[in-house]
């Protein structure tokens, strides 16, 4: 009896934009059933890709086959129909409508071919809801109020809506907590159960070993590499097929002694009623300090409100033993505050913008010449600042709109190296970049520090805080439950403490 053909086989797909050759010849092919992984670094195609597979994109070349059958989908919709189904990493959910609005969004039950029966999408998507394992979401709720766990199960209820049977999951565990994630791989589990296939987009490996059947790497829009096993693929082999070389998973050496002398920076007592309590910490020059904890644990509120974006409703920061006016950002970027916040390309970049008005964006007032802006000026100091940071494309005109999400972060950092920032605020520095890029991020920040900058971190992956960090506050519903050098603790404990751990006396 001859083999089943696959669900889905793209061959030598092909895509150009202007200037820029996305995918060169890419080849993918996907059971029923199974959960693929899709691998590469920023910018190696893998967007593209499934831009094309979801109808958003046209290839120049090449073929897709569905079900054995050759087809053209030439636009979402026509995919939908199809039963392939896109979750972004960016929701294109609509906040201002429900959830049964935004599931049936396009496909309303109707009546009489015109009136829209609310009560029976609702009771529809309740249906589903159900199926995904939360039905305690409300599916008259105004999506713009829920969670962003919430929100991808909401996604996730439009795309089973259809009769879909194959679903593309984008980077979807990168703003939920290690719960979110548990309950995100049961649903996977339960739908691959049914025959429906998954293409799975993850940076990371842990949970492609996790989830995975099978793995395609794409490396500068080709697939270097397809249908490697993903339980047993060796993960520096991934990584060498990712980069093109080697990269050991190591992070910059400590310096051998913890910074002293007098903070730079010192929180006292600071809380935001129903986010955190009072807290008091200190960062010195030259020292790295890592904030650990679960999505919700009050970790960015805290560093947003040292920046000054949040007012607190007790305590105080203060900088050089000076206290800054709460709630006021231009009072903490004047005093040598630099925030790179989590969501980079909505809080912190123009992204239309040149890489050279990204950089200089805070610190016009230099280049200001007369009432206008000395423009060489502006390039040279912008230029000087990413070729610190070693950014790529050495070309501070071009948008930062087409940098790698590694590089993007780069231009933030070089917009609080220009300021002469001397306290840099980091929320997720590596959310959404690459491996090989991760690496080249924790040396600039380790070199930033040996260089006297006091770093405040704050990221979801235990092993970046524990790795970048010389100190650790671990956080627990908005609580410090430990202190420690980062050297005398470990993954597990870490997470020990963050999911059952006591307040610190």
């Amino acid at each position: 009896m001859a083999p089943e053909p696959p669900l889905l086989t793209m061959s030598g797909i092909t895509k150009s934009f202007p200037g820029v050759r996305a995918l060169d010849g890419v080849d993918l092919d996907v059971q029923a059933g199974e959960v693929h992984c899709l691998l590469g670094q920023n910018g190696a195609g893998k967007s593209t890709l499934i831009k094309v597979l979801a109808g958003a994109h046209q290839p120049d070349t090449g073929t897709i086959r569905w079900c054995g059958e050759e087809v053209t989908l030439r636009s979402p919709s026509a995919a939908m129909r199809r039963g392939i189904a896109t979750i972004y990493q960016e929701l294109d959910l609509v906040g201002h409508l429900s959830v049964a609005e935004n599931v049936h969004l396009g496909h309303e039950p109707t009546a009489a071919g015109f009136v829209v029966r609310k009560g029976a999408a609702r009771a529809s998507t309740a249906r589903l809801l159900a199926r995904l394992g939360h039905p305690e979401i409300d599916p008259a709720r105004l999506v713009g109020e829920l969670s962003a766990a919430q929100q991808q199960i909401v996604s996730m209820a439009r795309a089973l809506s259809h009769d879909v049977r194959l679903i593309v999951m984008d980077e979807p565990s990168a703003a939920l907590d290690p719960d979110e994630v548990d309950n995100l791989f049961r649903i996977v589990g339960d739908l691959t159960a049914q025959g429906v296939a998954v293409v799975y987009i993850s940076h990371r490996l842990e949970e492609i070993r996790r989830i995975g059947d099978r793995v395609t790497v794409l490396k500068d829009g080709r697939a270097v590499a397809g249908g490697l096993p993903a339980r047993t693929t060796p993960t520096r082999e991934v990584v060498a097929l990712m980069t093109g070389r080697n990269v050991e998973y190591v992070f910059p050496e400590r310096p051998p002694s913890p910074p002293g002398g007098t903070p730079v920076l010192e929180v006292r007592g600071l809380a935001r009623e129903g986010e955190f309590a009072p807290l008091d910490l200190a960062v010195h020059p030259g020292e790295i300090v890592g904030l650990a904890g679960l999505v919700g644990s009050g970790r960015s509120e805290i560093l947003e409100t040292v920046y000054g974006a949040r007012r607190p409703t007790a305590g105080q920061v203060l900088v050089d033993g000076r206290p800054l006016r709460p709630g006021s950002v231009p009072a903490a970027v004047r005093a040598g505050l630099g925030l790179a916040p989590e969501e980079r390309k909505a809080q912190a970049l123009l992204m239309l913008e040149s890489v050279t008005r990204n950089v200089s964006v805070s610190s016009l007032s230099r280049f200001a010449r007369g009432g206008w802006i000395d423009r060489g000026a502006e390039r040279g100091a912008a230029r000087a600042a990413t070729r610190e940071l070693s950014l790529r494309p050495d070309n501070p005109s071009v948008p930062v709109r087409t940098l790698s999400g590694g590089n993007q972060q780069k231009a933030v950092l070089a917009r609080w190296l220009l300021r002469g920032c001397r306290v840099l605020l980091l929320d997720e520095p590596t959310r959404g970049v690459d491996v090989g890029a991760r690496a080249e991020l924790y040396a600039v920040v380790r070199r930033l520090a040996d260089e006297g900058l006091a770093v405040l971190l704050v990221s979801s992956e235990v092993p970046e805080v524990l790795g970048l960090a010389d100190r650790v506050l671990v956080l627990r519903e908005g609580r410090v439950v430990h202190e420690a050098p980062a050297r005398a603790l470990d993954e597990h404990r870490v997470l020990d403490l963050v999911m059952e751990g006591s307040p610190a006396s």
